[in-house]
């Protein structure tokens, strides 16, 4: 009996001095990592320039697909705003080619980049707050952290993988398809978003209804084209990762569970 018990206090002190390294050494070894990562997600949305004072360079991405020559466009993103857009749209019913490009005067924000961008931020400022003097006393403690970076990674990838879903009359109110010079006719509607990695332009365009009908206008055709952007494809990778990590040290930490809830190191 006495061995038995000596042998499990035995155990038990093990435990705690692999817990208490855990806590002190091991936890901040992953924060290291951790804002290492995202630091370099962070550089993917910013894009800075040659000085890295200056403005976002620009990027020209030209969009297409491989089952429609009706579309075709040259969109230059910058940040997290397209500068410029060249649309060039083959209407189906008489192959009349229209050409359409935004006016000089105007940029469009993909809120979605800027959004993604902020919850990146957001996660490195909740890791910088527990630098290397900073002791961690209880694993509570480090599961508290790692599902708040968690919640902003969750959310920057989600913004990116989840776009928003529109009605017509949501996109028409948006502003986008005023941006264009020629002012678009009134029976299309052109909406600009992100679907993971790639940078996606939908044409629709639309036919008058009956006035009997419930609805003025409905979709007779639906264009998209699209292209990746390989540093978003970078940041979804890191954000993957870095949640990959917290989740790893959050299951090391509940192997400690019935130590850590009932007293410090």
């Amino acid at each position: 009996m006495a061995t038995a018990m000596a042998a499990s206090a035995a155990e038990r002190a093990v435990l705690e001095e692999e817990f208490r390294w855990l806590l002190h050494a091991e936890v901040h070894a992953v924060l290291r990592q951790l804002q290492d990562i995202l630091k370099e997600a962070s550089l993917r949305f910013t894009l800075p320039g040659p000085s890295t004072e200056g403005p976002a360079k620009q990027e020209n991405f030209i969009l297409g697909s491989c089952g429609t020559d009706q579309v075709k466009g040259v969109l230059t993103l910058q940040g997290d705003a397209l500068s410029q857009a060249d649309v060039n749209l083959k209407m189906p019913r008489n192959n009349q080619l229209l050409h359409f490009a935004f006016r000089e005067d105007k940029q469009w924000k993909l809120q979605q980049i800027q959004d993604a961008r902020n919850h990146v931020s957001q996660a490195i400022y909740l890791l910088a707050n527990r630098d290397e003097s900073y002791q961690f006393k209880t694993g509570a403690e480090v599961l508290k952290l790692m599902d708040a970076v968690m919640l902003q990674l969750t959310r920057a990838r989600n913004r990116l993988t989840t776009p928003a879903t529109l009605t017509l009359p949501e996109i028409a109110a948006s502003g986008l398809t005023r941006m264009f010079a020629p002012t678009l006719p009134s029976d299309l509607l052109v909406n600009v978003y992100i679907n993971l990695n790639k940078l996606c332009l939908t044409v629709y365009q639309l036919h008058t209804l009956q006035p009997t009908s419930t609805k003025r206008l409905e979709v007779s055709h639906v264009h998209k084209v699209e292209c990746v952007i390989p540093w978003l494809n970078d940041a979804l990778v890191y954000f993957t990762v870095s949640l990959q990590l917290c989740q790893q040290l959050k299951d090391k930490i509940s192997v400690f569970s019935s130590y850590w809830s009932s007293r410090p190191f």
